[in-house]
């Protein structure tokens, strides 16, 4: 029988990075649209730092959202 290919601990790593990266995605996005829009650099930055924040908030829910989906020993299905 072909078991897991990662152990816990090294889920544990992978999904956290790929939430940090996410988050960092989101972050860039915002930075791309200043500068687009033609922004000096403080204004590229708050886009930055509010992309991050948008993107704690979409994570957040996000994870909150899926684990309705997942098995839980604490719900009576």
């Amino acid at each position: 029988m072909v078991g897991p290919s990662l152990t816990p601990s090294e889920r544990a790593v992978a999904s956290r990075r790929l939430q940090a990266g996410f988050v960092g995605l989101v972050g860039i996005s915002g930075a791309l649209i200043a500068i687009q829009a033609g922004g000096s650099l403080s204004i590229i930055t708050a886009g930055f730092v509010a992309g991050l924040a948008l993107g704690i908030v979409l994570l957040w829910f996000l994870l909150r959202w899926w684990a309705e989906f997942l098995p839980s020993p604490r719900k009576d299905r």
